[in-house]
């Protein structure tokens, strides 16, 4: 139950649910555990025999469509965001749901969490931001890690599908200029004000100026020859 606040793990333990929680984010997608939380506080609105404890699509949506029932008749304050999260197995989702419940059904409040830990944008953003550079997601890989393939088959209005895809790319997109701002020099973007100053091209030999030096060479004339004429 790593990332859960000690007194939720506390309220948790002291319901004696029906199978240990070993994996936050996987345990709560199909709606079974939230069921019995909630059959604890609301007994005769909700029959867990009804519940499947299935892990298909169709499982899920059908045991979330029991829970929502009972959460609208009481008007506990979860948001929809937080479940389609943890129906679709979204980073984060699942705490943020057994945190929301714990709140409402317990009238607690939960110790403050730090500013990464109490964001709703149920994406890897957190863990890309961790790895070095050359280590995250490109835009395809990040579109893969955030959009699962549960929510095309779930969602009959393909353009709310759509916007999912942009909302991920925008935030890739952001990231990536935050990137670009803190290092410049690995996007080969020149800071601005600094000049880079073009060498000089060496000279071909062939065009060099030749210095030629020319010595005067004297010839010593000799005695005429005799004739005979003389």
């Amino acid at each position: 139950m790593a990332g859960l606040p000690r007194e939720v793990i506390k309220w948790l333990q002291s319901m004696d649910l029906s199978r240990p929680i070993k994996n936050v984010r996987r345990d709560f997608a199909n709606g079974c555990l939230v069921a019995e939380i909630l059959s604890w506080y609301y007994s005769q609105d909700i029959q867990l025999h009804s519940i499947s404890n299935g892990a298909s699509v169709q499982a899920r949506l059908d045991n979330w469509q029991l829970i929502d029932k009972v959460i609208a008749k009481h008007n506990l304050n979860i948001s929809k965001d937080v479940i389609d999260g943890a129906i679709h197995n979204k980073s984060g989702a699942a705490i943020t749901l057994i945190e929301q419940l714990y709140m409402v059904l317990t009238n607690r409040v939960i110790r403050a969490k730090p500013p990464e830990l109490a964001t709703q944008e149920f994406n890897d953003s957190t863990y890309q931001a961790q790895l070095p550079p050359y280590a995250r997601a490109t835009t395809t890989r990040c579109i893969k890690n955030n959009l699962a393939v549960t929510e095309y088959v779930t969602e009959p209005d393909q353009n709310h599908c759509v916007n999912k895809i942009q909302a991920i790319m925008e935030v890739h997109n952001q990231q990536r200029r935050q990137e670009r701002e803190q290092d410049p020099e690995r996007f080969g973007i020149k800071a601005p004000g600094v000049k880079t100053l073009k060498q000089k091209e060496p000279v071909a030999e062939d065009n060099a100026d030749v210095e030629l030096h020319v010595t005067e060479v004297k010839v010593k004339q000799g005695v005429p020859p005799f004739t005979d004429d003389s």
